[in-house]
């Protein structure tokens, strides 16, 4: 029997954050819609370190950006509407989002918090033609849940998610790979994934401008300039990528980061906002019966400069109040004291709880494991804030940030995606 062609979907919502806040408002007796006027949403509005998350398509016109300051974005848009992020909602919204893609294939990845691939290969014979269905899926989604997606199709996840992206928002678009050179290659070389603000310059630079100019540049060139993510991004021009929608995959780290609802400048907030991070990650891993034998922080500043730092663990755990010390601990190291905007914890090199071994070093183990089972218990019967520590009363820090999804933690396209 002759293989099928793979069809593949990008699921993306559009403005995520801010959809789903509108939705909820609207559902909950607000009048006005926040996806029809300009309006973002960000961190706290009385302070001039507060940042631009997501942003609503009216504010185009007054060239507002997702990590600019909120006072910047005053200055530029006076009348602009913001409101602070729910992080618990946005999850709550991306998972009823994965329930009604389930319905259409048993091949889902989800990519982050309101992006998912889907594999519709040889589901023509239940939902019939590929662009049709994803029309019926976008409607479905609109109508049942209240906001719009994106959804791209194409042979391979990189196509798909590209055309995704061509015109936004509430549309459905292809690239197969003989639509490359119409749809793709005009496009600025920085619109291409994987090709990022220090890339972009470089390619600059060389005179690649645009997606086209990438794909016909020699890759042994790109190579010598790039050396192998070069070669990445010119296969990625070329429509060249073959990696599987893949639903069970072994879990080779757990991560968690955020970008943060306002610059953060002091030690102490720095440590808090870990802490926040630190508690996600520490919960999924008892979760799947996990240690982590590796712990790595990331930090990323106002002018998107990143810097991480990880150690190896003595004995592996899966503590929070450990992991948290270990945290603050990297990001003392390398933490100059500039304003950051995102923050990130990874534990990776994990190991079976098992064969977990206690620590001599540290002797109240048995009484901490204990404490966090008893947290995690209450958590799971009465919800994520029914236990909340002191800290973050009146910080503006959600107490368990984050809802990104870790490349690690899913390998995708690259290794990737």
């Amino acid at each position: 029997m002759e293989a099928k062609n793979p069809i593949i979907f990008h699921i993306d919502v559009n403005s995520a954050y801010l959809s789903w806040e509108a939705v909820y408002r609207l559902q909950h007796g607000d009048t006005l819609d926040l996806r029809t006027i300009p309006s973002v949403v960000g961190g706290d509005v009385t302070a001039r370190r507060g940042i631009v998350l997501a942003k609503s398509m009216p504010t185009k016109p007054y060239k507002i950006k997702t990590g600019e300051s909120l006072y910047s974005a005053r200055l530029k848009c006076p009348e602009l509407v913001i409101v602070p992020p729910r992080y618990d909602l946005y999850m709550q919204c991306s998972k009823a989002l994965i329930s009604i893609l389930e319905e259409y294939s048993p091949s889902i990845q989800q990519f982050s918090i309101d992006e998912v691939f889907l594999d519709f290969t040889n589901m023509e014979v239940h939902w019939g033609d590929p662009v049709k269905a994803a029309h019926r899926i976008k409607e479905r989604i609109k109508k049942e849940l209240g906001f719009t997606v994106n959804i791209g199709i194409s042979s391979n996840k990189l196509l798909a998610k590209m055309a995704s992206d061509l015109q936004k928002p509430d549309k459905v678009h292809t690239l197969f790979p003989y639509e490359i050179r119409d749809k793709m290659w005009p496009l600025p070389v920085e619109e291409l994934f994987m090709v990022g603000r220090a890339t972009t310059s470089k390619l600059h630079k060389k005179g690649i401008f645009t997606i086209g100019d990438l794909a016909t540049t020699d890759p042994k060139l790109l190579m010598q300039w790039l050396k192998s993510h070069g070669r990445l991004i010119w296969e990625f021009a070329n429509g060249i990528e073959d990696s599987p929608v893949r639903q069970d995959y072994p879990v080779k780290g757990i991560g968690n980061s955020s970008t943060l609802p306002f610059d953060i400048e002091d030690r102490k907030t720095g440590h808090r906002a870990l802490l926040s991070l630190t508690e996600t990650v520490a919960i999924r891993l008892r979760d799947i019966r996990k240690s982590a034998g590796v712990l790595s922080v990331s930090i990323k500043d106002q002018d998107f400069q990143s810097c991480s730092h990880q150690r190896k663990l003595d004995v592996p755990t899966h503590s929070t109040n450990i992991l948290y010390r270990i945290a603050c601990q990297l990001f003392d190291e390398i933490w100059q004291g500039q304003p950051l905007r995102h923050l990130g914890v990874r534990a990776s090199e994990l190991y079976s709880d098992d064969f977990y071994q206690l620590s001599f070093f540290e002797p109240d183990i048995e009484r901490q494991n204990a404490l966090d089972a008893a947290v995690d218990e209450i958590r799971a019967q009465y919800g994520w804030n029914s236990i909340m520590r002191s800290c973050f009363l009146h910080s503006g820090l959600n107490p368990m940030m984050g809802g990104v999804i870790q490349e690690e933690e899913y390998p995708m396209m690259s290794s990737l995606l």
